[in-house]
Formats: C-alpha cells, sequence, structure tokens
C-alpha cells in the first residue's frame, strides 16, 4: 500500500478544530455548546458587502486578475493611506484570505530548511504554513505572567542563526490579544534592519484594539520598507469568515513580483468575494465604533469572569478578540475534551482551544486554553458559570482550586 508524504505525517492539526468530533456529540446529546474554540464572530456582515453579493448583476462569474481587481486594489490601498500606510494598489496582491497571504510571502521570501522566528504562543496555523513550505520555526516563548509582552530583544537575536530568513509577529495577537507597543516594535526594526531580515506582520485585528492602545503598522516603521510583509484579511474586520479575501502588502517590488508567480499558480483570487470586500471598504466608522464597544463588553464579562474562578489567571487582552486563560487543571486538553464528552451543566457545556497547540515549545501551555469571546454577552455570562461549576468536579482539577472555591 503507498504511504504518505513526510510533509503529510508531520502536519499539525489544528487545535482550535480538532477538538469539533466531541463538540458534535455534545450536541446530538441536547446540550448546547458554547463555541469559545474559533475566532468567528456573530457581528452582522456590513450591509453594503450583503447588498453588493444580492444585487450582483453578472452573466459570467469569470477569474479575476491573479493579483486581484485592480479597482479593488487601488481602493484598498486608499483604506491604507488614511490608516498612515503609504501604499498603492501595486504594492497589494489579493489572496484567498490571509492564509495565503503569509503561505505566499513565507514560499517566496524563504528557501525549504530556512528559520523563521516567531513569538509563542502564535496562531497555530503558522506551524501548517511554516511546514507547508518547509521551514523551521524557531519560537521564543512570552508568558502569561508577563500578560504575552515581547520577550527580551536578547532573546530574538540570540535566536538568530545563518539560517534565519524572517521574524512573524501577528498584532493584535493572536490567540493572545497582545498588541505591540510602538518601542517594542521599533525594537525589532532594529534586529531587522542589522541582520537584513524579512519582518511579516499579520495585522487581520487592527480595528480592534481597547483601552486607548493604538496600533502601529510595521509598514510605518522607517528605514526597511523593503524588509517588511503584512498580511491583512477581510475575515474578521468586517465579520467575513467566509468570504476568503486577503492581502500580501510589501514595498518591495521584487518580492511581490515572485508573489505573483504563486498567484498565478493558483489562478485567482474568489470573483464574488471580492466584490463582497470592495464593497465592505464603505463601511462607516460607526460600525466599528459600535463593534468595539461591543468587544469591550465581552471581553470584559470573559476576563473579569475567568479571574473570578478560584485558580484561574487570564490576563486582559488590549486587541483582538482572544484571551488565553491558565487553568488549574492537571491538563488543559484532557480539561477540553472532558468539558465536550462527559460534563454538563444545565443542558449546557464549553468548546475552547488547548493553548498547547499554539506554542511552538513542546510542554508549553499545557494548563492554557485560548478562549474567542464571540459570542453574546448572555452566553458569555453562561459559559463562565459552566467553567466554574466544572472546575468543581473535574477529576483532573489541581487540590487548590477545590479547597479556594469552597473557602469562598
Amino acid at each position: 500500500m503507498p504511504t504518505i508524504s513526510h510533509k503529510a505525517t508531520v502536519m499539525p492539526e489544528s487545535p482550535i478544530r480538532k477538538l469539533v468530533p466531541f463538540a458534535e456529540a455534545a450536541k446530538s446529546k441536547g446540550r448546547t455548546v458554547y463555541h469559545l474554540n474559533i475566532g468567528q464572530p456573530d457581528i452582522a456582515s456590513p450591509t453594503s458587502a450583503l447588498n453588493a453579493i444580492k444585487n450582483i448583476d453578472l452573466k459570467v462569474i469569470e477569474y479575476s486578475h491573479s493579483a486581484g481587481f485592480e479597482g479593488y486594489r487601488n481602493k484598498l490601498a486608499k483604506y491604507y493611506q488614511v490608516n498612515n500606510i503609504d501604499v498603492t494598489g501595486d504594492d497589494i496582491l489579493i489572496t484567498t484570505g490571509g492564509s495565503e497571504a503569509l503561505l505566499f510571502g513565507l514560499m517566496t521570501t524563504c528557501d525549504p530548511n530556512d528559520e523563521v522566528i516567531i513569538p509563542e504562543p502564535f496562531y497555530a496555523n503558522y506551524n501548517g504554513f511554516a511546514t507547508s513550505a518547509g521551514l523551521n520555526v524557531i519560537p521564543v516563548s512570552s508568558s502569561i505572567e508577563k500578560g504575552f509582552a515581547l520577550p527580551p530583544i536578547e532573546e530574538i537575536e540570540n535566536s538568530i542563526t545563518a539560517k534565519t530568513k524572517a521574524i512573524v509577529i501577528c498584532n493584535p495577537g493572536n490567540p493572545t490579544g497582545y498588541v505591540y507597543s510602538k518601542e517594542e516594535l521599533l525594537k525589532l526594526r532594529d534586529i531587522v534592519k542589522k541582520h537584513d531580515l524579512f519582518l511579516f506582520a499579520d495585522e487581520v485585528y487592527r480595528e480592534f484594539c481597547y483601552d486607548g492602545a493604538k496600533p502601529t503598522s510595521v509598514m510605518e516603521l522607517d528605514g526597511i520598507s523593503q524588509n517588511v510583509l503584512m498580511i491583512d484579511s477581510v475575515s474578521k474586520r468586517y465579520s467575513m469568515c467566509g468570504a476568503r479575501i486577503g492581502a500580501l502588502v510589501s514595498k518591495n517590488k521584487s518580492v511581490m513580483a515572485a508573489a505573483l508567480k504563486f498567484g498565478q499558480a493558483r489562478l485567482s483570487p474568489p470573483t464574488v468575494d471580492q466584490i463582497a470586500a470592495e464593497a465592505a471598504l464603505d463601511t462607516p466608522k460607526s460600525y466599528f465604533d459600535d463593534v468595539q464597544k461591543e468587544y469591550v463588553e465581552r471581553r470584559n464579562i470573559m476576563v473579569n469572569g475567568l479571574n473570578r474562578i478560584p485558580g484561574v489567571f487570564c490576563p486582559m487582552p488590549k486587541g483582538a478578540f482572544y484571551c488565553v486563560a491558565k487553568f488549574p487543571v492537571d491538563n488543559a486538553e484532557k480539561f477540553c475534551q472532558w468539558l465536550l464528552e462527559e460534563f454538563e451543566y444545565n443542558g449546557q457545556t464549553v468548546m475552547m482551544a488547548p493553548a498547547n497547540g499554539f506554542y511552538s515549545s513542546k510542554g508549553l501551555g499545557l494548563q492554557e486554553a485560548r478562549i474567542a469571546y464571540v459570542l453574546k454577552k448572555d452566553s458569555l455570562l453562561n459559559a463562565v458559570e459552566v467553567l466554574k461549576q466544572a472546575l468543581l468536579v473535574y477529576p483532573g482539577a489541581l487540590e487548590q482550586s477545590v479547597n479556594s472555591y469552597s473557602e469562598n
């Protein structure tokens, strides 16, 4: 019998989706499952995008240009310019989601067995993209105790070898919700410039910064315009995850010309989705004001609720719509599976993403889980109560959790 490839064998599972069969089984038993595992907002997509789809007047749904429709790229460039990102439509390659943008970028700038440095925990699929491109991820670890701030710059520099080609960051961060400060980004800039590396920045959560935090794009950093590649997407900004439209953005003409060859190989990004994405650019500021307010309220319910559970610790995120919590359990992945397989409280249970899958270093994040606070506030309140009750009876709960709860 033929065997599958080594690359297929080592391709990691998604910690976000691997427990789906257990969630489906829980639902088949009549349980309500609160999906905190995946960043699928329940916020309504912009009316302009929905109407654009409903009112499509095409006789043939044709291929677009491999780089994406010129009109969309130029309009997107104007959106960036308003946000202090000085680019033109020629600096943009439209992709099938932000995932394809990062994959194209990695394959364009790196050779097999090259190394990319990524602060961990990081979006789990970065591991998959690196595997697809034949690259080695070199993690530098941030800690929940320090709120997932950028590790000391010396740790990053000490990780650089002759094989290092790039540093990858996500800002605001998935899974942590951390927002990099301007000072942190300037330190990264200096390292990138000193060692002549590429700097990838996944900036798909730019609109979601809270408590006065301001996002700084890597495209704004002086002196490294030829080193920088920005990853973007409509998925989160406009609550359009099913419209698989992303963008690779760089002022490095050689990089963009080479990336376009990968774009040509997959023919073109989706035509109908680009129509929706272009229309979404007309979304008024009031839409984002309302969404930000809603996410702050949801965040506060979830994070404050978690921190009131004895033994649970969760830093307050400043961006995106995720948090990582540390639970007083023997193993968070077992806990997450147990919640779906064996536990219910008033007919309800919770699905989370085990955080060990967001680390590249073995043994980290074993007591942590990523939570996406993308549900309605009543659902989040219920989910917190479910978790509190679950920790009282979970067989692998640490003793202090039960004791401290009973003392209160």
